[in-house]
């Protein structure tokens, strides 16, 4: 009778078969690991892409429909239609008209907006009535963060920027009437100074 014999692997084969596995495994982790960063690293920049475009859209429809009414703040002073600057708690308020009203509740159509930079952070305000008439709290939406500037401009009748609206009264001196509280500029310059994109600016014309 015949004795065959079997033979396995050596200790030096297993040796190199475990060392080329693991220099594939390596290999295979490292270009996973790569696509699985670049994935979430897209991920993030569209999520990005996508608040900054919603904050450049809210800034559209709300100063393209800007009209031209004022209101009475909680101690009834009056407040002009449109209002900016950057020594302002809100750097830009306005009564924009459009306010939809699906539910048909008793309110007007207009709406009363500001927009806040607080902490790098830019918060959309708006208020349920027009004239206060007392402490009424604002609806907040927060729209954008990483922020580090933001900054209006106003260009009046003349074809002047402004960095402040409305336009104080001594800059009109000599004319027979006192400036309109709610005259609107013919656009509004706005710039969002970001701390991963830089600097972005729209110039955005009033209807009319």
């Amino acid at each position: 009778m015949r004795n065959t014999a079997t033979h396995g692997f050596t200790l030096l084969e297993l040796l190199v078969a475990l060392a080329v596995f693991a220099i594939m495994a390596a290999a295979a982790y490292s270009g996973l690991r790569s696509v699985l960063f670049t994935h979430a690293t897209l991920e993030q920049e569209n999520r990005r892409l996508a608040a900054v475009q919603l904050t450049v859209f809210r800034f559209e429809q709300d100063i393209e429909q800007i009209v031209s009414r004022g209101i009475r703040d909680e101690y009834g002073e009056p407040q002009p239609a449109l209002r900016g600057g950057e020594l302002l708690n809100e750097t830009l308020t306005l009564t924009r008209a459009g306010w939809d009203n699906p539910l048909g509740q008793p309110r007007a159509n207009l709406q009363r907006v500001a927009y806040q930079l607080r902490e790098g952070q830019l918060w959309r305000l708006h208020w349920n009535v027009l004239d206060l008439g007392g402490p009424v709290k604002p609806q907040e939406l927060l729209l954008l963060d990483q922020i580090r500037e933001f900054r209006v401009r106003f260009l009046d009748r003349s074809d002047a920027w402004r960095n402040d609206w409305p336009p104080p009264a001594s800059s009109t001196a000599g004319d027979s009437l006192p400036p309109d509280p709610n005259a609107l500029p013919r656009a509004v310059e706005i710039t969002l100074v970001l701390e991963d994109w830089g600097a972005i600016t729209r110039l955005l014309p009033l209807a009319g």
